[in-house]
């Protein structure tokens, strides 16, 4: 069975009986949570003070010293020694002016504006960096899947290259279940796995080719995800095993390269997403100079610690990313990304969490942990750095619970779980959602592969069965068309742009809601002697039993 069906019978499973296995489940929803604690603590992080509140800013100088404060006020603990900050070393690399990248090939040349047409950079720890005639390669989706005997590329070497790559994977190109997850993402359809497998493969350059249906954003995401400082965890040797260069292009530069190459773009495209594609040499090549500004820093995860009355030496993490995009120095009459959705919410929604838990008179038998972390927006590197140097052993963290925007629309009759069926922390919030009269949703975009551009997914690589709830879609007033609508909306006109401002007028019930689940979720967690797992065929089962014998 894949893990499309799987989702399926699963859902379908919660909607007709709801019954959880292994562990005692609360018969109260815990203590009531305050909405207007929660929009005081949105409204401020999200404040223009604020600056955005990206790594390495005056923003985050104004961002941990709140956290802290409110943690520490709210009674909990420092989780690291004496301390609540965990230092993330990172490396800051900004590009600096308007390069320009040229494309030529017999058929003609073209010179394509940096920001607008095309964005590119380097995780390598250098000054400069360079692509010069590099012959260019398209290698369909670039993926390398033994599990799905799948190899973009086979039969060819691809050193000193660089490869022109395809967003997403072939099941969204096929919308078949037979191929890969089918319309469900999987990770070799991430970004992040495309640069790490063109690196893998001795790459020099890496170009993937936008279009917005298959990225799940449009272009304006990519140019102000790409044009600033580029936050990067620093390996022993400086990143130098990464490509030279990284980047994107625009659908319609990336035709009229594939056209003056003599190849239809679309016509390789419909051909990549069959098992055997070959790798097609284009005929040109692609130059590019980069001169970074170098910046070697340290960013903070923010942690903080109730202890067990029980098992203090078990952990539950409730978790959310502090950071957003900041501010740019582009002539445009709004300059700070004040990332109140995305993830002000989320913040603000753990630290209610935390004092509403902290005040209880029912405190947890397992210590509850929470986390919040630094360049989730840069590649998930403050919970990329936390699960390979956790505070507390990962044989002894039970789970993590990540909140990554709540919901502004309004209460639902459901609640989205993001990667339904893969753990079996679906049957503790199903169990908490039939008591408030809610079922299960899955992703109803499952093609934006959102399981892997959170920080649970983080925690997850390192065996750790992780939960991610997002809104629900069927909202109580106005339906499910609605809101799928302001879902869209929200996409198209504020994600990871100056307009995600705190608005008054949302209509947080459905974000108390939400959280008041994720509470009963944690304290269930927290009181039962249960150990939750991923369920059989996960691909991260294996990692926690390992973890759990201790045999990793």
């Amino acid at each position: 069975m894949n893990m499309g069906d799987f989702v399926k019978l699963t859902l379908l499973g919660g909607l007709l009986a709801v019954g959880v296995v292994g562990c005692e489940q609360s018969a109260e929803m815990g203590a009531p949570l305050d909405e207007a604690r929660l929009r005081e603590g949105i409204q401020r992080l999200a404040s223009d003070e604020f600056e955005g509140r990206a790594p390495f800013s005056h923003g985050e100088e104004m961002t941990v010293p709140y956290l802290i404060d409110e943690f520490s006020a709210a009674g909990l603990e420092p989780a690291n020694g004496d301390s609540y900050e965990q230092m993330v070393p990172m490396v800051s690399l900004t590009v600096q002016g308007q390069p320009t990248m040229t494309l030529a090939s017999a058929g003609g040349s073209a010179e394509l504006a940096f920001g607008t047409e095309f964005v590119a950079w380097t995780k390598r720890v250098v000054e400069t960096t360079s692509l010069s005639e590099s012959e260019m390669v398209f290698v369909g989706y670039g993926i390398v899947a033994p599990e799905y005997d799948w190899n973009d590329y086979a039969g060819i070497d691809v050193s000193g290259k660089t490869v022109v790559i395809l967003v997403n994977d072939p099941g969204f190109a096929t919308q078949d279940d037979a191929v890969f997850n089918g319309n469900a993402m999987t990770y070799y359809g991430r970004w992040t796995y495309k640069y790490e497998e063109a690196a893998r493969q001795g790459a020099a350059g890496a170009i993937i080719v936008h279009e917005t249906a298959p990225a799940a954003y449009p272009w304006e995401v990519v140019q102000g995800s790409w044009t600033g400082p580029q936050l990067g965890l620093v390996s022993a040797d400086d990143n130098m095993s990464r490509v030279a260069v990284e980047g994107w292009i625009t659908i319609d530069r990336a035709l009229q390269l594939f056209e003056m190459s003599g190849h239809d773009y679309r016509a390789l495209a419909d051909r990549a997403k069959d098992p055997g594609f070959a790798p097609v040499s284009l005929g040109a090549t692609a130059s590019v100079s980069l001169t970074n500004t170098i910046e070697r820093s340290e960013s903070r995860n923010v942690a903080a610690l109730l202890p067990g009355t029980d098992r203090p030496d078990e952990y539950v993490v409730v978790m959310a990313h502090w950071d957003h995009l900041g501010k740019t120095t582009d002539p445009i009459e709004d300059q700070i990304f004040n990332g109140a959705a995305d993830n002000a919410t989320g913040t603000a929604g753990i630290l209610e969490m935390a004092r509403v838990m902290a005040a209880s008179d029912d405190r947890p038998a397992r210590s509850v942990l929470f986390l919040a972390v630094t360049a989730e927006e840069q590649g998930l590197l403050g919970s990329a750095y936390y699960g390979t140097n956790p505070l507390f052993p990962t044989s002894q963290t039970v789970a993590a619970v990540n909140i990554d925007v709540l919901n502004t629309n309004g209460s639902t009759h459901d609640i989205t779980v993001i990667g339904l069926g893969n753990s079996e922390l679906d049957d503790y919030l199903e169990a908490a959602a039939s008591d408030a009269g809610r079922v299960l949703r899955a992703d109803p975009e499952p093609e934006k592969g959102s399981f892997y551009r959170s920080d649970h997914f983080s925690f997850a690589k390192v065996g750790i069965p992780s939960l991610y709830a997002d809104g629900g879609i069927d909202n109580v007033e106005h339906g499910t068309e609605w809101a799928l609508a302001q879902m869209a909306d929200y996409t198209e006109n504020r994600y990871h742009s100056p307009a995600d401002e705190y608005d008054p007028d949302w209509d947080l019930s459905g974000a108390m809601d939400d959280l008041q689940l994720l509470y009963r979720v944690v304290m269930d967690l927290a009181n039962t002697d249960a150990w939750p797992n991923w369920r059989e065929g996960n691909e991260f089962r294996a990692l926690r039993d390992a973890d759990r014998s201790g045999s990793n």
